[in-house]
């Protein structure tokens, strides 16, 4: 650890860190994971000889170390504006290089979304964050020198203008992993204030399409969801806020129904999941390709099965409709809160209300909640106040009603926090859903445009469940906590 300047420390919340005197030093850093065999850790930055003391005080007593109040973790030196000017010697791009790939690689092995480069005002870096599990995680800062050369080299492999920093870029990064992996990576670039730059780059592709068993439905959902896909035309609609899983959803269904005999087309912005035997089209907008113009296409096409990636315009409506109505089956998605609102959303768009009530089969919202931890999350039974919410939350159900016994039976689980978690409680996502199947009566209100309300109350009567109350189930089933649906959920 003395040659490769690191030293493992234990923070205050429990969370291990690594502090490394070059966090540019890809093979130190890697060379340190294997000999105290680690790959979860935030990544400091300190003075070389703040690191010795630390290795020379404390190691062959712990294995990792409480930091010493002492030991002040800095940003390494700012240089002056004249050696800024000169950029950064030829000896370190190399290390810019492997950084910037450390960082694509890191992330896309953490499960992250998103990364974030946000530049810090005055002579300071930028804080680099992942977005794993919805929120955004800080994982290191990056020294002042390094800032643009960083960003530079990111936009370099985007394609983009790295001398334009006044104005927003976009692009993609198309990146393979020391182990063969492929993903790609969109690309953003946002001018902020004191001239500087941020960085968002969202991680794409490399991810396979799940099965219908994968995606949390509930049994009795799975079941009647499974139905509609097996229709041979008529309108299926996924809806729920940007980053509730909607896409996973989607391409879940289409793998259920994927099959030689079958003829399916997808309209995609961007191409998140590449399936075999689906022919997936990239929309661009800035060339007119947009999802309405490639949906007319699709039906010049012999298409069994359409997807529209998400329904923006009356035009995309009234198209989805149409191919609905011609023998096709449609797959497409909306920014909705529930599926009864979905309804008037579209009726709002102003489609023929008749057209729309005949070609409709199904309404699937969703939302994604936080999952316990299985390593840690811990059994213990509800206590009064938590029976009393729990059954406040559920509400009514004119066909099933949640009863007073069945939470008191209940084993609930509370989150703990262990090294596989990251110490939250927390590992991954759960998806909550509410999927509604019109009967006649329902097509009757749906003609008639009926207020919101009462098309809920009508799909409940028909089997309907909604969002919170799936959750509360899922709650019940040891899965989440009713802090995390409460956060998810309106109703």
């Amino acid at each position: 650890l003395r040659q490769l300047l690191v030293a493992p420390l234990v923070k205050e919340d429990g969370g291990l860190a690594l502090v490394i005197s070059n966090p540019f030093d890809i093979n130190a850093l890697e060379q340190a994971k294997k000999i105290l065999k680690i790959k979860d850790f935030e990544l400091l930055v300190a003075l070389r000889e703040d690191i010795l003391k630390l290795i020379d005080y404390h190691y062959g007593h712990l294995q990792y170390f409480e930091a010493a109040p002492s030991l002040e973790i800095l940003p390494e030196e700012a240089p002056s504006e004249e050696e800024e000017e000169e950029g950064i010697p030829e000896d370190q791009e190399s290390v810019v290089v492997q950084f910037a790939n450390y960082l694509l690689e890191e992330a896309y092995n953490r499960g992250a979304s998103d990364i974030h480069i946000e530049s810090l005002t005055g002579r300071r870096g930028a804080q680099i964050r992942f977005r794993i599990d919805g929120e955004c995680i800080p994982f290191q800062t990056v020294p002042y020198q390094m800032k643009r050369p960083l960003i530079s080299r990111y936009k370099i492999m985007a394609g983009l203008d790295i001398a334009e920093k006044r104005l927003p870029q976009d692009g993609k990064i198309k990146f393979r992993t020391r182990t063969g992996k492929v993903f790609e990576v969109r690309v953003a670039t946002i001018p902020t204030i004191e001239n500087n730059e941020d960085v968002v780059m969202r991680i794409l592709g490399g991810v396979e399409a799940r099965t219908l068993e994968e995606i949390n439905l509930r049994p009795e959902i799975l079941e009647k969801f499974k139905k509609i896909l097996e229709m041979p035309y008529g309108l299926i609609l996924v809806v729920g806020p940007t980053g509730s899983g909607k896409t996973t959803t989607l391409h879940a269904a289409l793998h259920y129904i994927n099959r030689p005999s079958k003829k399916i087309w997808t309209a995609e912005d961007p191409v998140e999941i590449v399936q075999e035997g689906l022919r997936q089209v990239q929309v661009r907008h800035k060339i007119g390709l947009t999802f309405a113009r490639v949906l007319r296409a699709f039906l010049r096409a012999d298409p069994d099965v359409i997807m529209i990636g998400e329904t923006r315009d009356e035009e995309t409506a009234h198209a989805l409709i149409e191919a609905s109505l011609t023998g096709h089956l449609v797959f497409s998605t909306l920014h909705t809160n529930s599926a009864p609102e979905t309804v008037t959303r579209l009726l709002g768009m102003g489609i023929d209300p008749y057209n729309f009530a005949d070609a409709l089969l199904g309404i699937l919202a969703q939302r994604l909640a936080k999952r316990l931890c299985p390593d840690c999350k811990e059994p213990y039974q509800p206590t009064e106040k938590e029976i009393e919410e729990l059954l406040f939350e559920y509400g009514t159900h004119p066909l099933h009603p949640l009863t007073e016994e069945e939470v008191r039976k209940a084993t609930l689980y509370r989150p703990v926090g262990c090294p596989r978690c990251h110490q939250t409680g927390y590992r991954g996502r759960i998806a909550l859903h509410e999927l509604l199947i019109p009967n006649e009566e329902l097509r009757e209100l749906i003609v008639k445009a009926a207020p919101v309300h009462e098309i809920r109350e009508t799909a409940m009567r028909n089997g309907m469940f909604t969002l919170k109350q799936d959750g509360i189930f899922k709650v019940l089933a040891g899965e989440t906590d009713l802090k995390q649906v409460r956060a998810v959920c309106v109703r």
